[in-house]
């Protein structure tokens, strides 16, 4: 359900107030008061809208009306409560006594805002309109910026993978790989004990063994031959090994 409509339209006049009308409305809230708006054109004897009664009170016929132009105080006192409030007229209007708020409306359409934009400021923010037009352009920037990515997603995939190939390049792979191998024995230099040049082999403990080039060189000598070079001390050429010189005396 809707609010029930203050009076009956059909039996109330419309248009202009007259000089009758305005002094009938201000005799009777001079005696009663204001009242309730809706029993007040009955009782007046007036045959207008409870709303068009108030309107017409508040906004023309009140004696702490304040009439004439806006100073230029007030003009200033306007501007800063525009920028704390907002369109709030009615609030701004409690703060200028003798001001209503459509007067102050319709004065803040018609003069203020022109005063502001000549300032260079804009009226809805109170900002300059350059630094305005520099947000609103790095908006739209930032938007189509947007925009533009979601419409070419394998751009930015591209771009992805050739951020990581730069990372690549500014850090290349590191071999950790350890392997363990034998000393390197310059080839050069051979290791000499008594005077007698060893092989690899024997340098690594491997005496007589299958890699021995020192058991060939012995082989090749000649038999009865009591070098140190070629005497089977533990029998491994012969396969059988000799305890007699283990022997204690």
């Amino acid at each position: 359900m809707g609010r029930s409509p203050c009076c009956e339209k059909a039996h109330t006049n419309k248009g202009a107030w007259t000089k009758e009308e305005d002094d009938r409305l201000i005799a009777y809230i001079r005696s009663h008061g204001e009242g309730c708006w809706r029993s007040l054109p009955k009782a007046a004897g007036l045959l207008r809208c409870g709303k068009s009664c108030r309107l017409r009170w508040i906004n023309y016929l009140r004696p702490d009306l304040k009439r004439g132009n806006f100073t230029e105080e007030e003009d200033e006192l306007i501007i800063k409560l525009h920028s704390l409030l907002g369109n709030k007229w009615s609030l701004i209007a409690g703060r200028l006594p003798g001001r209503t708020d459509n007067e102050i409306k319709n004065y803040w359409n018609t003069h203020i805002r022109r005063k502001l934009l000549n300032r260079g400021i804009d009226p809805a923010t109170h900002r300059s309109i350059n630094e305005a037009a520099q947000d609103t352009t790095s908006t739209i920037s930032f938007a189509a910026s947007a925009v533009k990515e979601e419409e070419n997603p394998t751009t930015a995939v591209f771009v992805g993978k050739d951020a990581e190939s730069q990372v690549q390049e500014r850090c290349p792979d590191l071999n950790l790989e350890l392997r363990i191998s034998p000393p390197c024995q310059s080839q050069h230099e051979p290791l000499k004990t008594g005077g007698a040049s060893l092989c690899m082999a024997c340098s690594l403990g491997l005496q007589n063994g299958k890699d021995c080039s020192c058991r060939v060189a012995s082989n090749g000598s000649t038999s009865g031959s009591t070098s140190a070079a070629g005497y089977d001390f533990l029998g491994l050429t012969s396969g059988v090994l000799d305890y007699r010189g283990l022997e204690t005396k």
